[in-house]
């Protein structure tokens, strides 16, 4: 009987992962404090169990001159049973290439080793699950099923920080996929001072997201996506 559970529990997680699109290219308007400053172009490709996956931020109108190059964020790493396991985060300005900022994510030492402005170091404590700045949105869709709450370690370019998401209904949401009923996933903080992140996926849609909106220091930055281009 236990190896019945454990053999219908791993067809279950290869069925999500398989579930999974092989290429997708989704583009999402972005707003700053409900001004639109821009767009997101977001693009994962799956080879194999690899995958790649990038968000490039441009400013664009009356606002450009907040971000006047674009912001490049890269994650790259293994498509596991339990969805995304990164191994390099890549944080990269293109008005300024001398803060490029690398994270490389050592899963056999469970350590995490940052290079940021000529200066290295490093932190030990890696967790499972634990994701980076980028590939944490997109681990939705690549997880056995989605989760009531939602902790993990999210690494940055420059830190790895403890992060704690509750899910709720988070309504019906207008695509260029069409309308689509989502859950939400918001940050708990613990102070007033702590970055605020909130996601909606929609989970007939492997869930996608389709919305994401991210408060700190008075700033709130919000991406609605605006065109879907999926391949499974």
């Amino acid at each position: 009987m236990i190896k019945a559970l454990l053999l219908a529990a791993s067809l279950f997680a290869a069925a999500a992962q398989a579930a999974a699109p092989r290429e997708m290219s989704l583009e999402y308007d972005l707003y700053r404090n409900g001004l639109k400053l821009g767009q997101v172009t977001d693009t994962f490709t799956r080879s194999g169990d690899r995958y790649t996956l990038t968000s490039e931020m441009r400013a664009s109108g009356p606002l450009k001159s907040l971000w006047p190059g674009s912001i490049r964020l890269e994650s790259t790493g293994d498509i596991t049973r339990q969805g995304l396991r990164p191994e390099q985060f890549l944080h990269a300005r293109s008005d300024s290439p001398h803060k490029l900022a690398r994270a490389r994510l050592d899963w056999k030492q469970r350590s995490i080793a940052w290079q940021y402005k000529g200066e290295s170091w490093t932190a030990d404590g890696l967790l499972d699950g634990a994701q980076d700045q980028l590939s944490q949105v997109y681990q939705f869709m690549f997880a056995p099923a989605l989760p009531a709450d939602y902790s993990l370690q999210v690494v940055s370019g420059r830190d790895l920080n403890d992060y704690r998401y509750a899910r709720s209904e988070g309504g019906t949401i207008e695509t260029p996929l069409g309308p689509l009923l989502t859950q939400q996933y918001q940050r708990i903080t613990q102070h007033a001072d702590e970055k605020a992140v909130t996601v909606w996926v929609a989970p007939a849609r492997n869930n996608l997201p389709v919305q994401i909106r991210v408060s700190e220091d008075g700033v709130t930055l919000e991406q609605r996506l605006v065109r879907a281009s999926v391949r499974d």
